[in-house]
């Protein structure tokens, strides 16, 4: 037997914190190891427990869920962080992924679609759907630059691993960049492996960040297969 995935709710609603609590603690797999009313003791639990998979809402009181995501993220590299919200905006969306969570999900997806994605995130995959890229690109490309890179250049990339950055932050899977590229899926997850070296990246989701504030994938860009 695998041990369970250790997650840590963060959710400033009791009645929400309890349910989630509850479908987590009642499916096979999974262990709640704490439970947050507020950023601070998100922040300060993810520490003391260090779990796989933080749950976190995205508007806590005290501190961000965004802003506790960066911090959880800086102190464990090992943390993955789950964004829920009600929120559908690309604001929240591209705030989230830069400080370093690995999926954004809205609070009313079902309790299935709720647990696979815990252990999508927790598999050490990025919970990036295409629509919500193609949000990203436009929303990114609509705003300046921030002032802060995530990466300074894609030093070091080769030409190939360049073209499989852009179809990844286009919102391709490991098959559909195969497919596209008439590459082998083995060829592909080599590929990927080293951009996440080579970029220092925790997840897919942070080689999307890269391509985008390294300008390699802008919204001028046309959807795959236009």
């Amino acid at each position: 037997m695998t041990d369970p995935i250790r997650v840590l709710v963060a959710e400033d609603q009791a009645l929400l914190r309890d349910s989630f609590r509850i479908l987590l603690d009642t499916t096979p797999g999974f262990a709640v190891v704490g439970e947050a009313g507020t950023g601070r003791e998100a922040v300060e639990l993810a520490l003391a427990q260090r779990p796989d998979v933080v749950l976190m809402d995205i508007s806590m009181p005290d501190m961000t869920g965004i802003d506790a995501t960066e911090k959880i993220c800086q102190q464990n590299g090992d943390t993955r962080v789950l964004i829920l919200t009600t929120f559908d905006l690309d604001e929240y969306v591209y705030g989230a992924l830069r400080a370093g969570a690995s999926g954004f999900l809205l609070k009313d997806t079902t309790a299935a679609d709720l647990v696979t994605a815990i252990r999508v995130v927790a598999a050490g995959e990025a919970l990036l759907a295409p629509s919500v890229t193609r949000r990203l690109i436009a929303a990114f490309g609509a705003q300046p630059r921030p002032s802060r890179t995530f990466h300074r250049r894609l030093d070091g990339v080769t030409e190939r691993e360049r073209e499989i950055l852009m179809l990844i932050a286009r919102g391709l899977s490991n098959s559909d960049v195969a497919t596209h590229l008439t590459l082998s899926l083995a060829t592909v997850k080599s590929h990927v492996g080293r951009l996440l070296t080579k970029l220092n990246a925790r997840d897919r989701a942070q080689l999307v960040v890269v391509a985008y504030e390294t300008g390699l994938v802008t919204a001028a860009q046309p959807e795959i297969g236009e």
